[in-house]
């Protein structure tokens, strides 16, 4: 929880707060999500009494503690997503040596194969991404701003991967279950669920906005 406690502050009059959920006055509202789950919620706080030994780090230094915190989450953090993402394509590739449409094999489509190999180039040069952002991480004990590079490709990278998963599956997607021996239950869970990738951990608009001002150095947004 990020608090204001030097209002005449800017980004240095905040502090972090870790929350124990049990308190008096929380009130959690879930929100369902496409996939129906709820890892979602909305959190109301209603004269609720954060204990000062929650507080991490120094008081009003919650910023820079939060700037550490996210570039773990969209640095380092992402190294497992990465290798799924290449599994996902290796089931994607024998998938459609499976399915078969006008009498041939869905890999038969020059147009797939190409998608596919262009998704799986992009995943390798993903993981040689992610080796350096951890050798980095190893020399200063941060990810850096390289995380929100990482973040961006990754997560815009799975989007693309799930369409490509739903263009195979054609109309089984809709069922939502598996079909003829096809993962198509875990196909269309993993395309439902990149929709939020975009958003969670810092929207893309967001990394871009990293990306162009701290790395690029470029002119900062007009606010």
């Amino acid at each position: 929880l990020l608090v204001r406690t030097a209002p005449e502050e800017k980004h240095r009059g905040i502090t972090w707060l870790a929350m124990p959920m049990d308190l008096d006055g929380i009130e959690i509202r879930p929100l369902p999500t496409l996939l129906g789950s709820t890892e979602f919620s909305e959190v109301f706080l209603e004269d609720v009494r954060v204990p000062v030994e929650c507080r991490v780090g120094v008081e009003n230094d919650g910023w820079r503690v939060t700037n550490v915190t996210l570039s773990f989450e969209r640095g380092t953090a992402f190294t497992s997503d990465i290798m799924k993402l290449q599994e996902a394509l290796r089931e994607l590739t024998d998938a459609a040596k499976r399915i078969t449409r006008d009498d041939a094999s869905a890999w038969d489509d020059r147009a797939l194969r190409r998608d596919v190999g262009h998704a799986a180039a992009e995943a390798e040069a993903l993981w040689a991404m992610v080796k350096y952002i951890v050798s980095e991480a190893g020399k200063t004990g941060l990810p850096g701003t390289t995380g929100s590079c990482l973040k961006l490709y990754y997560t815009e990278l799975k989007q693309r991967i799930g369409e490509l998963s739903m263009r195979l599956l054609g109309r089984a997607a809709l069922v939502r279950e598996d079909v003829a021996g096809l993962p198509a239950q875990e196909f269309v869970f993993q395309a439902l669920q990149s929709l939020s990738m975009t958003i969670a951990a810092g929207s893309s608009q967001i990394q871009r906005n990293i990306i162009s001002e701290r790395i690029l150095g470029l002119p900062k947004e007009r606010r």
